[in-house]
This record gives C-alpha cells, sequence and structure tokens, in this order.
C-alpha cells in the first residue's frame, strides 16, 4: 500500500535525528478488553453461519479454513522475507487450504517447499509489479472510463481495470505511465465503484457537518476511540452516537488519495468493547488482527445486509471513486448495500478493515473494497482493543527452541549472517535485496560479536530511496519493535566499532 511518509512506533529504538526525518511515539499495538469473548479456538456460530451460507463450507470445513488462513499468514510474511526481490506474492487457492507461493528464483523455490507451501515461477517479482502500480498512482485515472487497478499475484500482472469499450484508453494510460506492455492486462467491468456514505455497519454514528448530518459505521474500537472509514467526516467534526448522545470528535481522516481511513476520539461516556455488532442479536469477538492472505474467507457486518462472508481477492487495489482515487484498498467478492460503510471486516476474529465502497448489492451479488484496519493502527499510532482471548497454534508448528539452547535472535523466523571486517562499515540484509512486508509489527534482534558495537537500522523504500524509521543503538546486543505500514524494507548493521561476525534474526506481520 502506497503511503505518504509518517511516525512510527518503536521499542528500545532511539530516535532518528532530523536528517533522515522522522519521530518515535509511543508503541501502537493490542490490549486486552476488560469484557470476555470467545477465544481464537472457538469460531462464532454466526460467523460458521454466515460461511455456511456464502461459501457452502459446514462448521468444520469453515474452521480448518481459518486455522490454514492465519497458518499461511504466517509463512507467507516470512518467506517474503527469506526470499527478498525474488518474492512474487502469495495466495490460497481456490480450495481454501493450498497455499501458493510466487518465485523468480529456483533457490527461492526450494525455500518455499520447505516450508509446506506450493512454488509458482513467474517473471516479475512483487516489488517489481508493485513499482508498476506507483507509476500508475502517480498518474492517476486520467483516462475516462479506467475504475481501477491492482497487482494480481496469481497472473504475475498489473491489471487496469475498465469499463466496457475503455480497454484502449486503459492500456493508453499504462503506457503513458511507463508500464511494460506484457505485464499489464485489461479486466473490463460495467460495475461503478462508490463510497457507501450516509449508511450503519455495525453500530451508526452520526457526523455533524455543515447544513446537516451524514450517518456512518463503527469499524473497530481502539484505545480512545473507533476506527472507521475517511469519508465519514473530517477532522474537527464532531459525532453523536446511535443514541443521539454526545460521542466525540474526528481526529484524523484521509479520503480520497492514499487511504479511505478516520479515527474518532470518544468521550468519556463510551466504553471501546473487543466486539462487532452482527445486528442479529450477537457480539462477534475480536481477538486480534493478523492479516488474513489473498484466496482467504473473509466476513464483513453491516445493519443494512447483515453478516456476510466471501473471498478476498486483491490487495493494494487502487479504486477510482467519484471523489477522487484511493490507494491501497483490499478487493473483495462480498456484496455490501448502502447502509453498511464504515463496517468491520473479521477473517474469523481477527481485524482485517473497514468497508470503503463498492458496487452491486446482495441480490445480484457485487464487488466491496476495505480499508486494511493494520494500515490505520499504524498510520495514526493506535490500539486495537481486543478479546484477549489466547491464541492457538494456526497449523501444527514445531515448538522454539528452548532459551538455554538458542539466542532470542535465532529463534525469531528469518536468519542472517554477515561479517563486518572493518570499523565504520555497514552492511544492508537482505543481501539479495529487500522484502516486501504487511502493515503490523516489525521485530529485530542483532547478536553482535563481543567486543564490537554494531548498530541496527530498519530502512523503508520510498520515491527517493531507502530510509530510517527506525533504530537500536548503544552498547551490547539490540533488539529493535516498530509498528509500521506496509511496505519494502531493509535492515542494515553498522560497525560503529570494533569488527566480526553477527547474526541478525527478525519477523514481519
Amino acid at each position: 500500500m502506497q503511503r505518504s511518509r509518517i511516525a512510527v512506533a518503536a521499542a528500545v529504538v532511539a530516535a532518528v535525528g532530523a536528517a533522515v526525518a522522522f519521530t518515535l511515539p509511543s508503541m501502537a499495538g493490542t490490549t486486552s478488553s476488560t469484557k470476555a469473548a470467545p477465544t481464537r479456538s472457538d469460531v462464532s456460530p454466526q460467523i460458521l453461519k454466515a460461511m455456511a451460507r456464502d461459501l457452502g463450507l459446514d462448521g468444520e470445513q469453515a474452521t480448518a479454513r481459518l486455522k490454514r488462513s492465519l497458518w499461511a499468514s504466517r509463512v507467507s510474511a516470512t518467506l517474503a522475507a527469506k526470499t527478498g526481490s525474488e518474492f512474487g506474492g502469495a495466495w490460497l487457492a481456490t480450495d481454501g487450504t493450498t497455499l501458493k507461493i510466487a518465485v523468480t528464483d529456483s533457490g527461492a523455490a526450494a525455500a518455499v517447499r520447505a516450508a509446506g507451501a506450493v512454488p509458482v515461477m513467474v517473471k516479475r517479482s512483487e516489488q517489481t509489479l508493485i513499482g508498476a502500480k506507483e507509476q500508475l498512482d502517480a498518474v492517476r485515472a486520467d483516462a475516462a472510463g479506467v475504475t481501477g487497478w491492482y497487482v494480481d499475484v496469481q497472473t504475475n500482472k498489473l491489471v487496469v481495470v475498465a469499463k466496457p469499450g475503455k480497454t484502449a484508453a486503459a492500456k493508453s494510460l499504462a503506457r503513458e505511465a511507463g508500464v511494460a506492455g506484457d505485464a499489464v492486462t485489461v479486466q473490463t467491468s460495467a460495475a461503478s465503484p462508490k463510497p457507501l456514505f450516509d449508511v450503519r455497519g455495525a453500530d451508526p454514528y452520526f457526523i455533524s457537518l455543515d447544513g446537516g448530518t451524514a450517518r456512518c459505521s463503527i469499524g473497530f474500537s481502539v484505545e480512545g476511540g473507533f476506527v472507521t472509514a475517511g469519508h465519514c467526516g473530517t477532522p474537527g467534526d464532531t459525532t453523536t452516537g446511535f443514541n443521539q448522545q454526545a460521542q466525540g470528535v474526528v481526529k484524523a481522516s484521509v479520503f480520497p488519495g492514499d487511504a479511505d481511513m478516520g479515527f474518532v476520539e470518544v468521550n468519556g461516556d463510551w466504553t471501546p468493547r473487543a466486539v462487532v455488532n452482527d445486528f442479529a442479536g450477537n457480539e462477534l469477538p475480536v481477538a486480534g488482527n493478523t492479516e488474513a492472505p489473498v484466496g482467504a474467507a473473509i466476513c464483513r457486518s453491516g445493519s443494512t445486509t447483515g453478516t456476510r462472508c466471501g473471498t478476498i481477492l486483491a490487495k493494494n487495489q487502487t479504486v477510482v471513486y467519484p471523489e477522487g482515487a484511493v490507494t491501497g484498498l483490499t478487493r473483495t467478492n462480498v456484496c455490501a448495500e448502502g447502509g453498511d460503510s464504515g463496517g468491520p471486516w473479521l477473517s474469523g476474529d481477527q481485524a482485517q478493515g473497514v468497508t470503503s465502497g463498492g458496487s452491486g448489492d446482495c441480490t445480484v451479488g457485487g464487488e466491496t473494497f476495505f480499508q486494511p484496519v493494520n494500515e490505520i493502527l499504524a498510520v495514526n499510532d493506535l490500539t486495537l482493543v481486543t478479546s484477549g482471548g489466547a491464541a492457538p497454534p494456526a497449523e501444527e508448528e514445531p515448538s522454539a527452541p528452548p532459551a538455554e539452547q538458542a539466542s532470542a535472535c535465532e529463534q525469531l523466523p528469518v536468519q542472517r549472517q554477515g561479517a563486518i571486517n572493518r570499523s565504520g562499515s555497514a552492511q544492508a540484509t537482505p543481501g539479495n535485496g529487500a522484502f516486501r512486508a504487511n502493515a503490523g509489527r516489525q521485530t529485530a534482534c542483532l547478536d553482535a560479536p563481543d567486543g564490537a558495537d554494531f548498530d541496527l537500522f530498519l530502512q523503508r523504500l520510498t520515491g527517493n530511496g531507502f530510509r530510517t524509521v527506525a533504530r537500536a543503538t548503544g552498547e551490547g546486543d539490540k533488539t529493535l519493535s516498530v509498528n509500521a505500514r506496509s511496505g519494502t524494507y531493509r535492515y542494515v548493521v553498522r560497525a560503529t566499532s570494533g569488527t566480526g561476525s553477527y547474526t541478525l534474526g527478525f519477523a514481519t506481520p
């Protein structure tokens, strides 16, 4: 997802100076609600019922698919970091259980097989395709009849969506952006995506505007308030709740442009809870925010159409609304109607995003786009309120080595070894380029040689090259933890003093 540069959070990380222009406020993560809710081992029967209706899955099949999705999220994130610039994207096949990983190198394919996934050899890396999408984002929707574009990891191409009869205009737009013709395919669709304004998704709330009010929906509770769609108000707008009582103030909002995200800070009369209203008399638990992969089952709640389920089709899509283009949205085949905007999306009990807009309805079907919730948390330094349920393993996984047999660095899933032979020198890792990471928590541990002072830096790729977003300095081994937005990253190890071999372990969301 392309975003403007933001502040990030870090633990055991020193602030970076003005030369790299970023700040480090307090950490954003998850916290437990005082309200009890089912744990992740107990999928809500309402979610299972909706998955049975919309996906044709019985309870056992739905539970297995959600469990597999969690496993796939972890495996694909680790492989993206391990294979770096050779990673071509990940998705669950139509059976909902087979994880496919696209790679550009046979060595990376071996790593995919070793992880229990199926490698698919492709021509272009995900980083290459995202670069092409960013070129198109820079041009925006100047061609009439073009309604959006996204990276399709399954076909290894950039897909441009156009109205019928506008294929030539779509191809012309791609050429204008400098995208290679063999990397682009045009998909025609008569649908006209639009934001779902003046609606209730989960619990409704009302925004005071000049000349009247608008109605939108609470997405997910965060400490101090809730997240929702960005088109539901601008900073400074006041809100009232479903009971017409004073509720809060819109503190942050982006729409259109780089996102459709908003944050409302509530007053002391309102208590954020880790639940979602399914509009059938039940409360669905929110236990975490692990991002589900392409091909995973997903459900949303809305006051107009209740709880509806489907599949994630693509991520990081740019959607052209009448108000302007919005980047970074997730595309699904879940239906929605007016009254569902701003509402929450769940994969099992894992928060995924808030409703942005779409086309069609729940009679004939359609497509709906949502704003990923982890981006909202990272950009606004927010903490998701969760039920605090214990998290069982997503799949059978080998247990981590005991502490006495392995260092903390060696227990992290991605391992890199290196050596610096001259004081003052630095090395970037992985050596085969950078790696893609979803929005969320990135952690790292640097095991430096005795007697040396090695510092650790996390850098994100921007239009002006790599920029440091977090650093760990000082004496001894280094640890780093940061809640960052999605993007292309690399670690840099610098020998401030001394030389020798080091081990870097890290994990990505």
